[in-house]
């Protein structure tokens, strides 16, 4: 579990996002986690200059869905980068075991399949108060980091291939 505030960041940093386009996938599993990852992952977008008209929003069942919901996105839309949110809460079965092992390579497979960053903002903890705290409780916004990562990636997607490198 994180021991910080996932909340911070420098703009001054990031690149700025105002030529990018975002999707967004979200579980409707454990709305009250994923709705909160869904608006930091939003509003650090638009802070760091991304307009409200590219980013895309879509809801997928529950965080196993995840992984085709950010498929077809990469297959319909022209995306720079996505980010991808769930929330796993350990129970009793190992059915945990299963959604987070298969949400995770699927992510994986999606990365290396594709040219379109997929960013995991799944949420697997073992307790609800764990993922509350991460989703603007008080560690701060998962969805907050995710977002930094989505556009520094998209940037990464974007860069030249004659630059040697690219700092952020």
């Amino acid at each position: 579990m994180a021991t910080t505030n996932l909340s911070h960041y420098d703009k001054a940093i990031i690149p700025n996002a105002k030529s990018f386009r975002f999707g967004i996938v979200v579980s409707e599993w454990n709305p009250e986690i994923t709705q909160n990852l869904h608006k930091g992952a939003i509003a650090t977008l638009l802070d760091c200059g991304a307009s409200k008209k590219n980013i895309i929003s879509w809801d997928v069942p529950g965080s196993f869905e995840l992984v085709y919901g950010c498929k077809k996105m990469i297959e319909s839309q022209q995306v720079d980068a996505i980010i991808a949110i769930g929330n796993v809460i350990q129970g009793e079965t190992k059915h945990f075991d299963f959604v987070c092992e298969g949400v995770t390579q699927g992510i994986v497979d999606l990365n290396t399949k594709y040219d379109v960053p997929v960013i995991f903002c799944v949420l697997t903890d073992n307790t609800i108060q764990q993922s509350l705290d991460r989703s603007g409780g008080k560690l701060g916004n998962k969805g907050t980091e995710c977002a930094v990562a989505a556009i520094k990636m998209a940037a990464l997607k974007n860069i030249d291939t004659n630059t040697e490198s690219i700092g952020f």
